[in-house]
């Protein structure tokens, strides 16, 4: 069955002057600031696109990882996942980072590459940022 989230953002004013802030409307989680001198700049408190996608991917991705390696009989006891996202303005997205460290027992560091290449292939934030560069580093604790 398929799911649907939401969420919304009220923005008042212009690019460099205005804010706004984004709901999290599926979960009720709350609410978060954001504004341009927060995307460009400082994050000061508040959040940004990139900072909301590197959630994403970073959740996703830990997901994924974590049901490939159950899948092949290795279930991880612990992963830790970043995801760095740049954001440069007047290009955009520039790329995209994945850091994940892992703690599975009975695989080795090249057991463990592959699996996190694979997962960064296949997980489906991954799949929707494919117009991005996608670089992973992976390393077994």
């Amino acid at each position: 069955m398929a799911t649907t989230r939401t969420a919304h953002t009220v923005w008042e004013g212009d690019l460099l002057k205005g804010a706004g802030t984004v709901s999290f409307d599926s979960s009720g989680i709350g609410s978060q600031q954001v504004s341009w001198p927060s995307r460009a700049e400082q994050a000061n408190g508040k959040t940004s696109p990139e900072e909301l996608i590197a959630a994403a991917h970073s959740s996703c991705y830990s997901m994924a990882l974590s049901h490939g390696l159950a899948g092949a009989g290795t279930p991880p006891t612990r992963l830790e996942t970043k995801a760095d996202v740049t954001f440069q303005p007047g290009e955009g997205i520039t790329g995209i980072h994945l850091s994940v460290r892992g703690e599975v027992p009975g695989l080795d560091a090249e057991g463990f590459a592959a699996a996190a290449e694979d997962a960064k292939k296949n997980c489906p934030v991954s799949v929707a940022l494919s117009g991005t560069t996608i670089t992973l580093t992976a390393e077994l604790l």
